[in-house]
């Protein structure tokens, strides 16, 4: 019996410090992907800080982080640095890459259904494969949980 193959989550995103962020890339290093809803909200705001406030511990285990979601370049360059976040924000204004990772869904809000990104958070290895998923993320804890993933994973050799 054989298993399934992985999908594959190549992508390209236009990225804050006037980048384009390709994945897989080419560094060699363990990746968080994070996806969140908007800029400059409570929630958001709290697990980017969360993020930015671990960010020297993930890199001590050749790990780099970017966050994901619908909102333009320049409202990430904003939110970047109001928070200085270490970390790039990726720009996904189509939901391509979004629909890639099946994070959008049907949310309430306010007692009306409105479509949006569901919180998630994907860690990949050095080779870029998916070694671990979360959906559906409640922020307390969550940054500590991932962090200690990333923990387990093979450190990438130079």
């Amino acid at each position: 019996m054989s298993l399934s193959p992985q999908p594959s989550y190549d992508f390209e995103l236009p990225s804050t410090g006037n980048k384009a962020f390709g994945f897989p890339s080419a560094s060699g290093k363990n990746l968080v992907i994070y996806f969140y809803p908007k800029d400059d909200t409570p929630g958001c705001t709290t697990e980017g800080q969360d993020f930015r406030d671990a960010y020297k511990e993930f890199t001590q285990f050749d790990c780099d982080i970017v966050g994901i979601s619908r909102d333009t370049v320049k409202s990430h360059e904003k939110f970047k640095a109001k928070m200085n976040f270490p970390f790039e924000l990726l720009s996904d204004p189509d939901e391509t890459v979004c629909n890639l990772f099946n994070v959008m869904k049907m949310k309430n809000m306010y007692g009306k259904q409105v479509r949006g990104i569901e919180r998630s958070t994907f860690v990949f290895d050095a080779r870029g494969e998916l070694r671990r998923e979360w959906r559906g993320v409640k922020i307390p804890g969550h940054v500590t949980e991932v962090l200690e993933f990333v923990k387990t994973l093979p450190r990438a050799t130079s």
